[in-house]
C-alpha cells in the first residue's frame, strides 16, 4: 500500500499534468527595433499551439503607453504537418528616450524573452516638414557596407488626413538590388506636435559594385479626402503627391583578408551534416543517408554555394534533389540550401568522410570566419554473409601457418606423411562418390529435376522484370534468383562482392545508380538481361593449392 505522503505527491502531479500539456512556445517580436519618441511600435506575442488567454500588460506601464490590442490566428499545412499560430498584437508608445526593455510576458502557459527597443529623440529634419499633410522619408542602414552585404532600406509615408487611394513607386538604384521584405507596417508618429499615420515599407538592399551608390527618390501619388470641403462627406477628394530625397552611401570592395574563396558577407552562417550514425559502423552495400545544410542570415540562398561532399574513397555518392529557400526574419533575409546524399560503401575497411569547410565574412565583427564539418571515420563491415566466411578462412590460415608439435619433432619428414594422407583421403572420396551414385540414383535425379525448375522460374521472373522500367522490381527479382544459389546474400552489394564477372558487377552498379539517381536515371534493364542471361559467374578458389599438396580448396569464394 502506498503511504499517505506518496499518494499526496501523485495527486499533485496529476493536477499539474493539464498545465504542463497546455504550455506552449511563446515568443515576442517588435515590428521595429528603433523608433523616435512620439512614434508607436507594435509588440507581437506569437504562440505556436496550446491554449491562449490574455497577457498581463501591467509591467509595460513604466516605459510605455498601451494604445490598443489585436489578435489573429493562422493555420498552415506543410508536407502533411499541421501548424497553428496565434498572434497577440499590442500597440505601444514609448514614454522617454533611451534603450528600453520590454520585460518577459506570460501567455498560454509560457513566457517570452525580454526584448529591447531603442528610442531616439524626434527627427528635427522631419519636424521641419511636419506642416505638410503628406510627405515621404527614405533611409538606408548602415551608411557603409561591403559588396554583396545586405543593407536595410526603409521608406515611410506620413499623412495627416485620410487617404482615399494612392500608390508608391518602387525604389530604384543603379549598382544595387532591392527586395521587398514582408508586408507594410502601419503605425502613428508625431512630428512637431502633429500626429501622422505612417505606412512603412522595408527592403533588403544589396550593393553589387564598390564605390558611390545612390537610391533615387521614391514618389507617392494619391487622393486625400479634403475635410475642409463641405462636400467631403460625400467623397470629395483632391490629388496629392510627394517624393523622398535621394539616399546615397559608400560601398567597400571585398577585403584582401577574405582570400580567394567564395565571398559570403553575412551576419551569421552555419554548416551542418545530419544523418551520421553514432556507433561508427557501416555495412558494404547498404546506403547511408546524409543531409548537408547551409544557412546564412543576411544572404539569399542564391548567394550560397551548392552543398557537396568531398571525394570519398571506397564509396559511391548519389545526390538527391536539393531543397532551397529564402525567408524573412525581421529585417533580414535568411538563405538556406539543403542537399541530401545516399552514400553507398562498396568495400569493407575504413571509410573516411573528409572535413568540409566554408569560409565567410562576419559583417558584425568585420572579420573572416570558417564554418566546419569535422572529419568522420567509420568501420565498414563486409556485406551480410561475408563476415563468417572471412573469419573461417582466417582461422584456417592460422591453423595452417602455426607449427604443430608432431611436425617439429619429425623435422623434414612430415611432408611425406602429408602426401600419403592426401592420397588416402582422395581414394576414400572417390569410393564414397561411386557408392552414393549407385545407392541413390532416384533421389539424385529428382533433386536435379526440381532445382532447375525453381531456377527457371526465378530466371524467368528476373528477365520479365528486366523488360520493364521499375528498378526496384529488377533488384528484387535479381536478388531472389541469386539467393537460390547463395542463400546468405541479403542485398545487391553482397551479390556484387560474390561475383567474378566484371560485366555483371558493372550491371549491378548501373542498377544502383538508376535506383538512387535524382531523375531515376537511364533504364538498365537491357544491360542486366544481357549480363545475367546465362546465370551467375561466382568467385571460386583454385582447384589445388599452390604448395601442390593435393588438399581440397579451403575457401568457398575469394574476397577482394
Amino acid at each position: 500500500m502506498l503511504s499517505s505522503r506518496l499518494r499526496c505527491c501523485l495527486c499533485l502531479l496529476l493536477c499539474c499534468l493539464p498545465w504542463l500539456a497546455s504550455a506552449a512556445e511563446v515568443r515576442a517580436e517588435l515590428d521595429r527595433n528603433t523608433v523616435s519618441l512620439g512614434e508607436t511600435v507594435t509588440l507581437n506575442l506569437k504562440v505556436e499551439g496550446g491554449s491562449v488567454g490574455t497577457p498581463d500588460l501591467s509591467a509595460l506601464a513604466a516605459d510605455f503607453d498601451v494604445l490598443g490590442t489585436s489578435s489573429n490566428s493562422s493555420l498552415s499545412i506543410v508536407n502533411g504537418r499541421r501548424t497553428s499560430e496565434f498572434t497577440y498584437g499590442i500597440a505601444l508608445r514609448p514614454k522617454h528616450v533611451g534603450l528600453l526593455t520590454i520585460p518577459a510576458l506570460a501567455l498560454a502557459g509560457g513566457s517570452t524573452a525580454p526584448v529591447q527597443l531603442q528610442v531616439t529623440p524626434p527627427d528635427q529634419q522631419a519636424a521641419a516638414t511636419a506642416g505638410k499633410e503628406l510627405f515621404v522619408e527614405a533611409m538606408a542602414e548602415p551608411r557603409t557596407a561591403y559588396v554583396g552585404q545586405q543593407m536595410s532600406f526603409v521608406v515611410r509615408l506620413y499623412f495627416a488626413a485620410s487617404l482615399s487611394s494612392g500608390s508608391m513607386d518602387e525604389p530604384q538604384a543603379e549598382g544595387a538590388e532591392l527586395h521587398k521584405l514582408g508586408d507594410d507596417s502601419n503605425y502613428q508618429a508625431e512630428r512637431a506636435g502633429r500626429r501622422y499615420n505612417v505606412i512603412e515599407r522595408r527592403y533588403a538592399l544589396i550593393p553589387q559594385r564598390a564605390g558611390h551608390v545612390e537610391v533615387g527618390p521614391v514618389a507617392f501619388q494619391g487622393e486625400l479626402i479634403d475635410m475642409a470641403d463641405p462636400n467631403s462627406f460625400f467623397g470629395s477628394t483632391r490629388a496629392v503627391s510627394a517624393a523622398s530625397a535621394p539616399v546615397s552611401f559608400e560601398v567597400r570592395a571585398v577585403p584582401a583578408a577574405a582570400g580567394k574563396t567564395s565571398w559570403l558577407p553575412a551576419r551569421t552562417l552555419s554548416l551542418s551534416l545530419d544523418g551520421q550514425p553514432e556507433q561508427g559502423q557501416l555495412r558494404a552495400g547498404q546506403p547511408l543517408n546524409l543531409t548537408m545544410t547551409e544557412q546564412a542570415t543576411g544572404l539569399p540562398y542564391e548567394s550560397l554555394p551548392a552543398p557537396s561532399l568531398p571525394a570519398i574513397d571506397g564509396a559511391t555518392v548519389y545526390p538527391d534533389k536539393p531543397v532551397n529557400s529564402t525567408r524573412v526574419d525581421g529585417g533580414w533575409l535568411v538563405g538556406r540550401r539543403q542537399q541530401s546524399f545516399a552514400l553507398v560503401p562498396n568495400r569493407p575497411g575504413e571509410l573516411v568522410i573528409p572535413a568540409t569547410t566554408l569560409t565567410w565574412w562576419n559583417t558584425q565583427t568585420d572579420q573572416a570566419e570558417v564554418a566546419r564539418i569535422p572529419e568522420r571515420r567509420y568501420t565498414v563491415l563486409p556485406a551480410a554473409g561475408a563476415p563468417a566466411a572471412a573469419a573461417s578462412a582466417a582461422s584456417v590460415d592460422a591453423a595452417q601457418t602455426a607449427p604443430t608439435p608432431a611436425a617439429t619433432a619429425a623435422g623434414g619428414a612430415p611432408w611425406r606423411w602429408l602426401a600419403l594422407g592426401s592420397l588416402g583421403l582422395w581414394l576414400v572420396t572417390v569410393l564414397a562418390w561411386w557408392w552414393l551414385r549407385r545407392a541413390r540414383p532416384a533421389s539424385r535425379q529428382a533433386a536435379a529435376a526440381s532445382a532447375p525448375a525453381s531456377q527457371r522460374e526465378r530466371r524467368a521472373a528476373f528477365l520479365a522484370a528486366a523488360r520493364g522500367s521499375d528498378a526496384a522490381a529488377q533488384a528484387h527479382a535479381l536478388l531472389a534468383w541469386a539467393q537460390l544459389e547463395r542463400p546468405g546474400l541479403v542485398n545487391l552489394g553482397a551479390l556484387a562482392e560474390a561475383l567474378a564477372s566484371a560485366p555483371q558487377r558493372e550491371a549491378i552498379d548501373a542498377l544502383q545508380q538508376q535506383r538512387y539517381a535524382v531523375d531515376g536515371g537511364a533504364s538498365s534493364g537491357d544491360r542486366l538481361a544481357a549480363a545475367f542471361r546465362d546465370g551467375f559467374q561466382w568467385r571460386t578458389a583454385p582447384t589445388a593449392p599452390a604448395d601442390g599438396s593435393g588438399l581440397p580448396p579451403l575457401y568457398p569464394f575469394k574476397l577482394d
